[in-house]
């Protein structure tokens, strides 16, 4: 998919900023499309910070664009059962200062969906500001990191990434043991 990606945008010279941004949206408003191949594609057609800086303002305008259509189209999604849930009910309920707090915490947390914090965001009390800001300010480090992390993988020689292949594995196992081991006990 990444190779898929750089192509397309190599293809498109000048313009290939601003497909990059369309697609980020498109990513975003669909929630459930991990963006790392795009920002893979942004790092290693446009460079590091170029690239980085472009999949930043793509994520922001992405967030932002989910949260107003979501806030306009799902808002009768918000009666919703998975809505009760003890851990979506204080984004849910949030406004202002406590919010932006937990708006901010979940960007910086790269295993939290994206799509979902919009959502939850959207249909509850936060306002655009408020989401705007945090939504954007905690993904700049979230971002950056990802961006480090996929710039040193392109940039590794195969036996580095086999190494990190068989580590992610092997982390992965013990998750999955982890999680057996709680919905058993």
């Amino acid at each position: 998919m990444e190779e898929r990606m750089i192509e397309f945008l190599q293809a498109y010279g000048g313009a290939a900023y601003f497909l990059s941004l369309a697609c980020n949206v498109v990513i975003s408003v669909l929630g459930v499309v991990p963006s790392a191949f795009l920002t893979a594609a942004n790092l290693t057609v446009f460079g590091f910070w170029p690239g980085f800086w472009v999949s930043f303002a793509g994520e922001a305008l992405g967030a932002v664009v989910s949260f107003v259509l979501y806030r306009k189209g799902l808002r009768r999604w918000s009666e919703t059962t998975w809505l009760s849930h003890p851990k979506v009910k204080p984004l849910l309920h949030a406004s202002g200062k406590e919010a932006f707090g937990l708006i901010f915490a979940l960007r910086l947390l790269p295993f939290v969906p994206s799509g979902v914090v919009t959502f939850v965001a959207a249909i509850g009390r936060t306002s655009f500001l408020v989401f705007a800001a945090a939504s954007s300010l905690g993904k700049l480090p979230a971002l950056w990191m990802e961006a480090y992390a996929v710039h040193q993988f392109l940039e590794a020689a195969w036996e580095g990434k086999l190494m990190l292949a068989v580590a992610s594995i092997v982390l992965l196992w013990f998750v999955w043991r982890k999680i057996g081991q709680k919905t058993a006990g």
